[in-house]
């Protein structure tokens, strides 16, 4: 449990202990009977920690069902940007019947490790449409690599986008303005048009988009995705994702039942 839900499911039990105190009809109470009260409530949790317990796990569930309903009123109140943005490079299937959007970072350890579950996605699932959208986080090197994929984005064909995409996220070390356009220059784009459109308006709003995406969805690590109605934090590996994907192919959801 984070410090936060522990921080909040404290302050639960003390406002529950103070309403035991002046309760019922918020009756006078000496100090000698307040002291009586305030020994047995901590008497009983002394004897009972499960309640304690009980009580961080209802709240973290709660907490986390909160959670999910925000994300979802997101994603139906922002469905364009999320699956049909100008401002994002679309592999996979483009007419595909399921979408999986990832945001991502291309120094973010995690994204390198998923990448190839992503892969076999793609090829496993020839109905499989993937959104990638830059979610530089990390660093100043993770903006500048941003930039740079921002920009091929806009030259090149979403296979040719993908060959990019997968040079750069499987390369070794830190990444940044020279590692992306090393391989910008690798897969053949026009150097000199992705000089310019690198500090470009298209570039920059396209950031600032897939930003207040992050935002607007409660997403604060990488990678994370976007299956059906919810949002997968993580990366949990082809074998959710696959699962996910196969729900929305069946019901229309990532969760069916």
């Amino acid at each position: 449990m984070s410090f936060h839900l522990f921080r909040r499911a404290v302050v639960a039990l003390c406002a529950l202990a103070g309403a035991m105190i002046v309760a019922p009809a918020q009756a006078q109470m000496s100090p000698a009977q307040r002291g009586e009260i305030e020994s047995i409530v901590r008497e009983y949790l002394i004897k009972n920690p499960e309640v304690l317990r009980d009580a961080f796990m209802e709240l973290e569930r709660r907490s986390k069902e909160e959670e999910e309903i925000q994300r979802r009123a997101a994603i139906e109140q922002l469905r364009g940007q999320i699956f049909n943005s100008r401002h994002q490079a679309v592999v996979g299937n483009p007419q595909g019947k399921v979408t999986l959007v990832e945001f991502y970072d291309y120094n973010c350890g995690f994204c390198k490790r998923g990448l190839e579950d992503v892969a076999r996605l793609i090829k496993e699932n020839p109905d499989l449409r993937v959104v990638l959208k830059e979610f530089p986080v990390l660093s100043q090197g993770s903006m500048e690599a941003a930039q740079v994929a921002s920009a091929v984005r806009l030259q090149v064909s979403p296979d040719r986008f993908w060959n990019f995409h997968h040079k750069l996220m499987s390369s070794r070390g830190a990444i940044g303005r020279a590692q992306a356009l090393a391989v910008a220059k690798e897969v053949g784009v026009d150097m000199a048009r992705l000089t310019r459109d690198m500090d470009g308006p298209e570039v920059k709003a396209a950031l600032a988009e897939t930003m207040q995406l992050g935002e607007s969805l409660g997403i604060n690590g990488t990678p994370s995705y976007v299956v059906g109605q919810d949002v997968v934090v993580g990366a949990v590996g082809f074998e959710s994702l696959q699962t996910r994907i196969a729900n929305v192919r069946k019901c229309g959801k990532s969760t069916c039942g």
